[in-house]
């Protein structure tokens, strides 16, 4: 393999403790911005030059084995590589400086005559397929969108060649004012997507295919969705449970009562227990949001005593009839713990 002056860690603006994830994230990266088919005219030649030495950086780095030696033995690991191999070959009797092979003079010449003018293919930059990159990108859902699965359409952004200069970044001699001279400008597109049901606050959810386009054949990146459930006032999330706040009349708690309660489909008919106190949940089974398992969460109920306003002439004189008949203070326990302490 030819060997380039530039460190390939260098080559790939990266640390030599760089994860195999970073090494593929960096050379994705750099990719389309070197690649000859987004530039043109003296600078097109420029850029071949840079993506195979791209290339090289990435074959080698990308592989555990061949990036171990590279480590080793820094831009001439393939030839120790090889000496190494016909050194062993070779016996005990060549592994010194000075030594003979077959009694025909040093073995290092012998190496050099067999290894040094090997290199690696001589193919130009176009013969390399580079995949796109992967877009990720915020989308909001109300938890009724949640409860059923959408199809919305989402506005994308892609890097492409320049129109204004053919992605060559220079017009009559000057940086070009449409995209600076970077001979890249964004381009926007639309597409509908479809969100399944149930997903959660801040899943993350894959729709392949749909990122950056790639070039010389290669597959496009795919697109990541990041869900935010908003909620809407009325419901709650508790992971695929909800809660809902219920008001009922004094009366209603009081007696107990059929009232009609919200559910993200239709409204139902649920009963108030006599003496219901605030704060009190009722349990709707199965009126949650869906579940991995293919079932569906619960739906609380949170009763909220509330008071009628105005009140009526006919209320207020129940309301003091009520006051003169015996009853305990209800704030006697509060008293008696405030003295505690």
């Amino acid at each position: 393999m030819a060997t380039s002056q530039r460190d390939y860690y260098d080559v790939l603006g990266l640390p030599r403790n760089a994860s195999a994830d970073d090494i593929k994230k960096a050379f994705r990266r750099l990719a389309r911005q070197y690649h000859p088919d987004l530039h043109t005219g003296s600078r097109k030649v420029e850029m071949e030059k840079k993506f195979k030495e791209l290339n090289e950086a990435q074959e080698v780095l990308s592989d555990p084995d061949k990036r171990k030696k590279y480590d080793q033995y820094g831009q001439n690991w393939e030839q120790a590589e090889a000496y190494e191999k016909a050194r062993q070959q070779a016996g005990p009797q060549a592994g010194g400086a000075g030594s003979s092979f077959g009694g025909t003079g040093d073995f290092n010449d012998i190496f050099d005559t067999f290894f040094g003018g090997r290199g690696r293919g001589s193919g130009g930059a176009q013969e390399f397929a580079v995949q796109g990159e992967d877009l990720e990108i915020e989308v909001e859902l109300s938890v009724p969108e949640v409860f059923s699965g959408i199809s919305r359409r989402v506005e994308l952004s892609e890097r492409v060649p320049c129109k204004g200069c053919g992605g060559a970044g220079i017009v009559r001699g000057r940086a070009c004012v449409v995209c600076g001279g970077s001979g890249i400008q964004l381009e926007k597109r639309s597409i509908e997507v479809r969100i399944p049901a149930g997903v959660q606050e801040g899943t993350r959810v894959r729709v392949a295919g749909k990122g950056q386009r790639g070039f010389n054949g290669g597959k496009p990146g795919d697109l990541y969705l990041h869900v935010h459930v908003k909620s809407n006032g009325v419901f709650r999330l508790h992971g695929t449970d909800l809660s809902v706040t219920l008001p009922i009349w004094p009366w209603e708690a009081a007696l107990g009562a059929d009232v009609m309660a919200p559910t993200l489909t239709e409204p139902v008919r649920v009963k108030i227990p006599p003496g219901s106190k605030a704060d009190a949940k009722l349990r709707l089974k199965g009126k949650g949001l869906p579940t991995a398992s293919g079932g569906y969460g619960d739906l609380f109920l949170r009763l909220k005593i509330v008071m009628p306003s105005p009140i009526s002439k006919e209320q207020l004189a129940l309301y003091e009839q009520l006051a003169r008949l015996p009853h305990l203070d209800p704030r006697a326990e509060l008293l008696v713990a405030a003295r505690r302490g």
